[in-house]
């Protein structure tokens, strides 16, 4: 029900991306999504690959820090209205958002985002009574 989430803390240096990407491809490892939230110093990268537990070696053997947290992958109507309409279930259950990114896929009217919220399972059970499709990790580390 709930997919893994690398976060790497990422010194804000010219290269540093680009290492990390290198780092994952040279281990064959797929990005399926990723967003960073940088400060004047330092980001965190967030990626979801097809290889999580494989990528979080990789990368603290490479002399990274990293950690794996669960978060959600919910799939959307891609019209106008479908993200608002995910947004307001999970209001009227007082379910605040830590923090959310879209990803691509290949699935035409569906539109997909990844979510970081307190109780996931909380979460998941909203989203699914009111229609709403939450991904598997084999789902998404596939699309």
């Amino acid at each position: 029900m709930f997919i893994k989430q690398l976060s790497v803390f990422v010194e804000n240096k010219s290269g540093r991306l680009a290492e990390i990407a290198a780092i994952l491809a040279k281990a064959n490892i797929d990005i399926r999504a990723l967003s960073i939230a940088d400060t004047t110093d330092f980001g965190i990268l967030r990626l979801v690959v097809d290889k999580p537990a494989e990528a979080e070696k990789t990368l603290k053997d490479a002399g990274h820090t990293v950690a794996l947290t669960d978060v959600l992958a919910v799939g959307i109507p891609d019209r106008p209205g479908g993200f608002a309409s995910a947004m307001k279930v999970l209001a009227q259950e007082n379910i605040s958002i830590e923090y959310m990114y879209a990803f691509v896929s290949r699935v035409v009217d569906r539109a997909y985002m990844i979510m970081r919220v307190k109780d996931n399972k909380q979460a998941c059970e909203v989203l699914e009574k009111n229609g709403f499709e939450i991904l598997k990790e084999e789902n998404v580390y596939k699309m």
